[in-house]
This record gives C-alpha cells, structure tokens and sequence, in this order.
C-alpha cells in the first residue's frame, strides 16, 4: 500500500498540513502511521479529503461530516448520508434565496447609479420614490 508524507498529501489537496493534523484531531481522518517519526496517510485519503471539502462546500458541519465519515461503509450509511443530504436541502435552498435577494439588491444599486449613500433614494427610510 502506497502512503504519503503529510506533506505531499497537503500539496496534492491544495491544504496546509496544520489542517490535516486538525483534521485528524477531531477525527475526521484516522491517526497516521508513523514511518522515522513523521505522519504518513494511505494515499486513499486524497479520496477522503476530496469528500470532505466538497461537503464543506455543501455547507455540511464538521461534526456532520464526521458522524457521516463515522458510519460504516455499507447501506446504513448510504440511509444516514441521503437522510443528512435531504435535511440540508432546505437550508441550501433559504442560503441560495438570500443570496439572490442581496444580489438583486446590489444590482439595483449599481442601476441607480447616484453612488451618493446620503442622497440615495434606495438608502433611505422611505424607500424608493418617498
């Protein structure tokens, strides 16, 4: 079995390898083995790492990536990963709406065009057209 060096693992994840060892600490990658004193990984981890930034990306908790990374590999973690996935759905989709509200909001800014926060009509407490 190939292993990497802390090291070469973080370059190849575009990581630091403090973040690996934090990683490791609160368990969301196993303890490393030791090869002259220095941390060594499965080069499976790539694979592990690549999970776990994409469900960072998804807006998964680090303690929900783990309790999912926690769970065995056959169908109930399949069930626990589609369970986690479909609560989070929602919260994806208020995040995807307040974001469009705030880019609605910013385009309708530049449109105004008056760049004058004093004097601005959308600024003010009125609103538009008072």
């Amino acid at each position: 079995m190939r292993h990497l060096g802390i090291g070469e693992l973080a370059r190849q994840v575009g990581m630091r390898p403090s973040a690996l060892r934090y990683y490791e600490s609160v368990g969301l990658l196993p303890p490393a083995e030791r090869a002259a004193g220095r941390r060594v990984y499965p080069a499976g981890t790539v694979r592990r790492l690549a999970l776990i930034k994409m469900a960072q990306r998804a807006g998964f908790t680090l303690a929900e990536i783990r309790g999912l990374l926690d769970g065995d590999a056959g169908r109930g973690a399949t069930r626990q990963w589609r369970a986690l996935a479909e609560s989070k759905l929602p919260e994806l989709d208020r995040f995807i709406e307040q974001t469009q509200i705030l880019r609605d909001a910013v385009a309708e800014c530049l449109a105004c065009g008056c760049m004058n926060f004093e004097k601005c009509a959308l600024l003010s407490a009125e609103g538009p057209g008072s």
